[in-house]
């Protein structure tokens, strides 16, 4: 094996063994901590195939805004942040096999296409530019379209976790409350004003 092989392989059971620890950890906060573990893995593994536009994109989108995008959403949510009973159920190991089960994909892939000839590795389509082409003319809808689709889920996430954003029942029922009390309040001067 050649040194870029074994930096590759490296790289890709920190991905998997991450990717990993993010479906069968307890803690939410952390599951996103090792998701940047895992892209940050997968960064690495576009380094080395001589992707550098594409790693370098991975970093920021992914570890960069993704990441930051899930943990604003467990923040604004209120999500319990320790040890939750809500993530510890059995369907957490059934992620983990379709996860064990897509890594042995991926690798016998990989496996497959690099395995007896000695295919050398060389600058693909990983450029700047053939990339930047691609999505400019051919995926800009795509591209267009999942913009707004996170910039709807953020809204979301930040009108669902407002605490002063009431329905009209609640507003009535409040007001009612308030009434009460500002009765009861006033009752309680009028009686310290008697004595």
């Amino acid at each position: 094996m050649t040194g870029q092989e074994i930096v590759f392989t490296l790289l890709g059971v920190v991905a998997v063994g991450s990717a990993l620890l993010v479906v069968t950890t307890r803690r939410l906060v952390h599951a996103a901590l090792w998701l940047v573990v895992s892209f940050g893995a997968l960064a690495g593994g576009y380094l080395v195939l001589t992707a550098e536009f594409v790693a370098w994109v991975q970093v920021l989108i992914y570890v960069g805004a993704i990441v930051v995008l899930l943990l604003f959403g467990i923040m604004l949510t209120r999500a319990p942040i320790g040890d939750s009973a809500d993530l510890d159920s059995p369907n957490r190991w059934v992620a983990a096999l379709v996860a064990v089960a897509t890594a042995a994909v991926l690798v016998t892939v990989l496996v497959m296409g690099f395995g007896d000839e000695r295919t050398p590795l060389r600058d693909g389509g990983g450029s700047a530019e053939e990339l930047g082409s691609a999505v400019f003319r051919t995926w800009v809808l795509p591209f267009e379209v999942l913009s707004v689709l996170l910039l709807a889920s953020l809204v979301g996430a930040i009108v669902l976790s407002r605490s002063d954003v009431r329905t009209k029942d609640d507003r009535d029922r409040g007001e009612g409350a308030d009434r009460d009390a500002g009765r009861q309040d006033g009752r309680e001067t009028d009686r310290e004003g008697e004595r």
